[in-house]
């Protein structure tokens, strides 16, 4: 089918065509004349948001929480809402009201849900665009009603969003009075084994302490180094002074006692040396002269064995030193290591005081935040602009009806016209033809039929009638 065919059924079922459109406007203008005049009533909300986490705390921008919008559509439009509109208005008491509810259920459910079920049927919530003001409209036949009920689920949602955030902050308040508490006790262990920890091993500061055993550990050390090397120059001098060459040793060497006795033995040996050339060995002098020389001797060699004793002495006195020394340096490093467990136990139980210290201020501070959003009753919508009784009717609207029943109208008889000629097909051009006897078309006759004159007709029909009678 091209377009001149279409055009060509179309002139031929026009009279089908005007018809269902006449058909379609009357019926639409009947109905909306006697529809009952609706009017809407609209209140408009603000949203504030702020986007603050209820448990972390963090803040967040409205723009990027995605669904916040549609989210408070819906709790405008939730049956809660409604079921505080019903019980703000006091709509369930109403005697009219209940015998409604009554004959239109038989008594099943409740007046409550029955009522709030009706006005969300009725309830149009519409967001601004790029905009956080959302348009509450309600739609009656009561200009006064439509307007208290828009303001109502305005006030309601405002009061329901308030309940929303309140109710988690109390809760996570209660959540983080119990953690409070939790970790104050767990602060409370932690100092109480870290006080009885000290009291056991009596620390007051353990860091000076630390301090004072260290220092005097280094003391020890370097008292150590100075008893060994003064110890072993003690023993190589007691090795040479006890020795063969006993007269070599520096100490043995340098005593004043020594150098005397060797001076006096010198002199009485030169003495004994000049008497035994010019006397005899019975002569007097001689005998005094030797046993003097021999007393010398005698007495040299005692002094020897004295300084070498006391050199000897010496040395056993810096060896002892030096072995008190190490032992007390052993004693002190034991010491210093037993303070380091010390102080590493005592770190530990530190760190756990501060981590429990720090928990318990983290949670006493989250505890305060909560305590105080919960008990404040801050909403962050606004009612923008209430409410007014509507003056003009919202509907029906005739013009916009009949607009839409002449275009609806012509689809419909076009689509009639379509569908009558593909029940009871015709021929009306010589393409028609060709597609139903599959010929050639050889040549086409112009004929118009003459117009029908139908009253003339009419007239004469009656004219006859009246001749007759």
């Amino acid at each position: 089918m091209n377009f001149s065919q279409f055009l060509l059924i179309l002139r031929a079922r026009q009279r089908v065509i005007w018809i269902t459109l006449v058909i379609v406007v009357a019926a639409t203008l009947a109905i909306s004349l006697l529809l009952p005049k609706t009017y809407k009533g609209t209140a408009s909300v603000l949203l504030n948001y702020k986007g603050v986490d209820t448990v972390t705390g963090l803040a967040m921008p409205g723009q990027l929480m995605a669904g916040y919008m549609a989210t408070q559509i819906d709790i405008i439009s939730s049956k809660n809402v409604a079921l505080h509109v019903v019980d703000s208005l006091k709509l369930a008491q109403n005697p009219a009201v209940i015998a409604q509810f009554n004959a239109a259920t038989g008594g099943e459910g409740t007046v409550r849900d029955w009522l709030a079920d009706l006005l969300l049927k009725k309830l149009e919530v519409v967001p601004s665009r790029e905009s956080s003001v959302v348009e509450i409209s309600f739609s009656g036949s009561d200009p006064s009603f439509v307007a208290a009920i828009a303001n109502a689920f305005a006030e309601e949602y405002q009061r329901v969003s308030i309940q929303l955030k309140v109710e988690p902050l109390k809760k996570a308040s209660t959540y983080f009075n119990d953690q409070t508490r939790q970790m104050r006790d767990v602060l409370e262990a932690t100092q109480s084994r870290l006080s009885k920890y000290q009291q056991e091993n009596g620390i007051v500061s353990l860091d000076n302490r630390v301090d004072v055993e260290s220092n005097r550990l280094n003391d020890l050390s370097q008292q150590l180094v100075m008893a060994q090397s003064q110890s072993m120059e003690a023993t190589s001098r007691q090795r040479m002074a006890q020795g063969a060459s006993s007269l070599e040793s520096p100490d043995v060497a340098q005593n004043p006692m020594i150098q005397n006795l060797k001076i006096a033995l010198g002199t009485a040996e030169s003495k004994f040396a000049e008497i035994s050339q010019r006397l005899s060995q019975n002569h007097p002098q001689y005998i005094s002269a030797k046993a003097e020389l021999d007393k010398l001797r005698s007495d040299l060699a005692a002094a020897i064995h004295v300084t070498a004793g006391s050199v000897s002495n010496n040395a056993q006195i810096l060896q002892q030193r030096e072995s008190a020394i190490r032992g007390a340096l052993a004693a002190q490093k034991s010491k210093v290591l037993e303070l380091n467990r010390t102080r590493d136990e005592m770190g530990v139980l530190m760190k756990d005081v501060e981590s429990a210290q720090r928990a318990y201020d983290a949670t006493s501070q989250r505890f305060s935040q909560t305590s105080i959003e919960g008990q404040a009753e801050q909403s962050d919508i606004s009612i923008l602009n209430p409410a007014v009784p509507p003056v003009v009717p919202a509907g029906p609207k005739v013009v916009l009806n009949t607009v839409l029943a002449l275009f609806f109208g012509g689809l419909l008889g076009l689509g009639l016209s379509i569908l009558l000629e593909m029940l009871d097909r015709r021929v009306r051009s010589e393409r028609d033809l060709f597609d139903a006897l599959q010929i050639p078309v050889l040549g086409v006759i112009a004929w118009q039929a003459p117009k029908r004159r139908r009253f003339k007709s009419l007239k004469s029909v009656l004219s006859s009638r009246l001749r007759l009678n």
